[in-house]
């Protein structure tokens, strides 16, 4: 499939929109200003969406000001009727949308699809949280007192979405939101704004009231900028760089707003000597090159026990030898491109870094012959702990191998990440296994398998990493606010009326 027959099918469809969403209406940028989207496999130009700033912002903050008046009064059983809805139109497009995602992000069109529906999961599970939305009642210091706590909308919500997963990213964010009671100002990367406009649209085709949800995109640190400056934005919540995820925490000071940040990740893939091999490579394998290593839980190392190193090397380096890299579209492609030129040199410049500090390609190790921005799968053997490899997020197609000789060394290892989202241990032995499980730092494990996504599991916040919970029921409180009354019991306000 080529770039314009596919926008051409998602442009029919009506998916393929190319203006930013405020109060429900398509909007140009106020001056004019486009952007271009590409595709990241061939280099074309899929389209121009609009390149918006401050006053755009700032109108969407205000549309959704005015509908979180009315949103947030509808009963949780209306809005869970409205998130059902949009939920039920993302499956009915699913194979568009995961054209959609292919087209401007490049993952293979089966993973695309695959997020589609895990994107749309959230969107299902909140649709049923909302009407799970209680308060408490708490004993008193006084007998004749009542204590009630409230759970209420926090406000409107800056949600700010990274590249990798266009569609989960957001939904993720809005689902809980939205079941909340609040409204959202969505701002998409500018790498891959075409999937959140299509699923915005979708938003009202359910039936979700305009301004509920808008969406800008354009001009990163003007919108940004003004979400933070708004005293009308009541929380910020934000997947990307531990640099900006700082800069928005700082930011969010001034007017003292909620904040929920997704952060780096530094995630290992521990290999012990009990493992099954098999097991192990194929877990390591879906841990590190799922959508070519642009996740924050890929494995950016696989640590592997002295016992079983050679083995593993070997047999992992085979079954990376057989990856297909290519076009999204095509049939058995299990590697599409890196995101952007960018991307590309970053990996270059780490793998760079690596070699001369003594790391060796076992292999891949430069860009792919088809061009553009494909990298080949590449294993990399003799890592240490003072390449960039070990300390630093490649962000593609890269598997660093390094041997652990003692078990205790591990302590020494988890004491050098500062951002731990994620770890996967490869052992038969369970005993072991919940050791290491609990002895350490991160926000979910994996045991005798890759990374399984799930709208149920919990997203954790260790170290560097960040400050939420994303996709489980806790989720709900990150978009509340808690105030509480307490008041005289009901018999002794029926006696005072009697007494009168």
């Amino acid at each position: 499939m080529d770039t314009q027959s596919v926008a051409a099918q998602l442009r029919s469809s009506g998916l393929l929109q190319t203006q930013g969403l405020i109060g429900g209406k398509w909007t140009e940028a106020y001056d004019g200003k486009t952007i271009e989207v590409c595709n990241p496999a061939t280099g074309d130009v899929i389209a121009n969406v609009p390149c918006m700033g401050r006053r755009e912002t700032a109108d969407a903050i205000s549309s959704a000001y005015d509908t979180f008046k009315s949103w947030s009064k509808f009963t949780a059983t209306e809005r869970s009727k409205c998130l059902r809805k949009w939920y039920d139109l993302l499956i009915a497009h699913k194979d568009e949308l995961g054209k959609l995602i292919t087209l401007e992000q490049g993952k293979p069109l089966k993973e695309a699809v695959g997020e589609v529906s895990y994107g749309a999961s959230f969107i299902e599970f909140f649709a049923e949280e909302a009407k799970r939305v209680y308060g408490d009642v708490i004993p008193a210091t006084l007998a004749d007192r009542r204590i009630v706590v409230l759970k209420q909308p926090v406000g409107v919500v800056g949600a700010i979405t990274p590249w990798n997963f266009p569609l989960a990213m957001i939904t993720r964010k809005v689902g809980p939101a939205l079941a909340c009671g609040c409204t959202v100002v969505i701002k998409p990367s500018e790498l891959t704004p075409l999937t959140a406009l299509a699923a915005a649209e979708l938003s009202l085709q359910a039936g979700i009231p305009p301004g509920a949800i808008n969406v800008v995109m354009g001009n990163a640190s003007d919108i940004g900028e003004t979400l933070l400056e708004s005293p009308q934005v009541r929380k910020i919540t934000f997947t990307g760089s531990t640099a900006v995820g700082k800069k928005l925490m700082a930011g969010a000071a001034a007017t003292v707003k909620k904040v929920s940040l997704e952060l780096g990740g530094n995630a290992p893939c521990i290999v012990f000597d009990d493992a099954d091999l098999d097991v192990a490579v194929k877990g390591s394998l879906a841990a590190k090159f799922r959508n070519s290593g642009q996740t924050c839980v890929c494995a950016n190392r696989i640590i592997v026990q002295e016992g079983i190193y050679e083995k593993f090397l070997n047999a992992f380096s085979a079954a990376v030898r057989n990856l297909q890299v290519g076009n999204g579209f095509t049939e058995g492609v299990a590697q599409g491109p890196l995101i952007n030129e960018a991307a590309v040199q970053k990996v270059e410049a780490f793998l760079q870094d690596a070699t001369s500090k003594g790391a060796k390609i076992q292999l891949g190790g430069q860009r792919h012959s088809l061009g553009m921005t494909f990298y080949e799968p590449t294993v990399v053997s003799n890592v240490n702990s003072e390449m960039l490899l070990s300390r630093e997020e490649v962000f593609g197609p890269v598997a660093p191998i390094c041997v652990l000789k003692l078990r205790r060394k591990l302590i020494h290892i988890y004491k050098q990440l500062h951002a731990c989202l994620a770890c996967c241990l490869c052992s038969i032995n369970c005993r072991g296994s919940q050791r290491e499980r609990e002895r350490y730092a991160y926000g979910m494990c994996m045991v005798r398998e890759g990374f399984p996504l799930t709208e149920t599991r919990p997203t954790g916040k260790v170290k560097s990493f960040g400050l939420m919970r994303i996709g489980e029921k806790w989720t709900m409180d990150e978009f509340k606010q808690f105030p509480y009354i307490i008041c005289d019991s009901i018999s002794n306000i029926l006696k005072k009326k009697w007494l009168k």
